[in-house]
């Protein structure tokens, strides 16, 4: 990718970011996720969270000498690029200092390249996971909380071999997301030796899903792997092959975890499983406590990874001792990972202090973070399995 010169009126918003002596008075911080499109019931615990790190840092007075941190929500449509792109320019309009997200892997692709390069604006996703942002030329703006896909193909592969799965179909939501997922699991499931009988795409928004599933149900396998969204085509395709008898037990990725799928399905879909992004100790336990008492669920799928996001980009800025994404962009790997003391959820305050101090601090949070490489997180996924039709955790890997 050509390195793309800044944008005269975008750029001259940002500088504006780095007020006298680097303090400010208000930071801004932009939440572009899917509030409307196929992972709607997601987003509102994901915004939620990531707000509930800006009260935090707001609350301790400690952040840059006392700043106010405003979240600003933006709607990504989660698979719609010029809906994405014209949100997170208007972001930048409203003079953002950092941008959370975008969500789902296309979209976001779309904005970094189109958006936040342009305008040299940090961004952190909580959720997009295509292996394929992992490569993708960000000068140096790019950073993700939630594992790659490559990861968890792997980890995929893993838990269908442990439950004797020997076969699988395997249909994917037509997207950078669907096809990088799909590859990782197709390719990481042979290599442990099973057999990938079908590999079809399938688009989003359709009523009908039947010339789809019989064209999976000719194919056959002991398995359909759905690697969509919940809230529209994964569940059409899962109902579609309920009604036809096809098969009656799903392998459920990422994509597809949370309570409106169970919820939508019904009884039939107990007993399918899969994964997402996750971990286990006292940072998830602590986080789900706290959302808890601010009134949301803490354990909806990549609403930790949602609060750890806010938390890196202020943590940076302090860091920085400025908002100039230009100044902290390479901070956040520093107060991401060792050495340092660790910092968990609830602990900002002290973060601050740390920093401003000189000292140095490792940000565990609620996602158990460490990043890596083109800065996206080495990742730990928790297993799921549908029982009495609630997303029952039922291991970690």
């Amino acid at each position: 990718m050509k390195k793309m010169l800044l944008a005269t009126t975008a750029a001259a918003l940002v500088a504006t970011g780095a007020l006298a002596g680097g303090h400010a008075k208000e930071v801004k911080l932009g939440i572009e996720f899917g509030f409307t499109g196929p992972i709607e019931s997601l987003t509102g615990p994901m915004a939620a969270g990531a707000e509930l790190a800006m009260k935090e840092a707001t609350d301790s007075g400690k952040l840059l000498d006392g700043a106010t941190v405003i979240g600003i929500r933006a709607d990504s449509a989660c698979i719609d690029n010029g809906v994405a792109v014209a949100s997170a320019e208007r972001l930048i309009a409203e003079g953002i200092h950092g941008l959370i997200g975008a969500d789902c892997s296309g979209v976001t692709g779309a904005v970094l390249q189109n958006v936040a390069i342009p305008n040299g604006m940090v961004m952190i996703s909580p959720s997009a996971t295509s292996p394929g942002l992992s490569t993708m030329e960000d000068n140096g703006l790019f950073f993700r909380t939630s594992p790659s896909d490559a990861r968890e193909g792997q980890v995929m592969a893993e838990i269908l071999v442990e439950r004797g799965i020997k076969s699988i179909a395997l249909t994917y939501t037509n997207n950078d997301y669907g096809k990088g997922l799909a590859d990782a699991i197709e390719s990481s499931f042979k290599a442990v030796g099973g057999e990938v009988t079908i590999v079809a795409a399938h688009e989003d928004g359709k009523a009908d899903y039947s010339a789809e599933v019989g064209a999976l149900a000719s194919a056959g396998g002991d398995l359909l792997v759905v690697a969509g969204y919940l809230d529209q085509g994964g569940a059409g395709i899962i109902r579609s092959a309920l009604d036809a008898g096809a098969w009656d037990t799903f392998g459920l990725p990422g994509g597809m975890i949370g309570d409106n799928l169970p919820a939508t399905i019904g009884p039939d879909l107990d007993g399918s499983f899969g994964q997402i992004a996750g971990s286990q100790g006292n940072g998830i336990d602590t986080f789900v406590a706290m959302a808890e008492a601010a009134g949301f669920d803490g354990s909806s799928p990549y609403t930790p990874e949602a609060y750890d996001a806010a938390a890196l980009f202020m943590m940076a800025m302090q860091a920085a001792n400025s908002t100039d994404p230009a100044d902290y962009k390479d901070k956040i790997l520093e107060v991401a990972n060792a050495p340092g003391e660790k910092i968990y959820p609830g602990e900002l305050a002290k973060a601050f202090e740390l920093i401003k101090a000189g000292t140095d601090v490792d940000y565990v949070g609620a996602s158990a973070v460490e990043l890596i490489g083109p800065g996206e997180s080495a990742g730990t996924y928790r297993m799921i399995e549908v029982k009495d039709g609630k997303n029952e955790t039922v291991g970690f890997k």
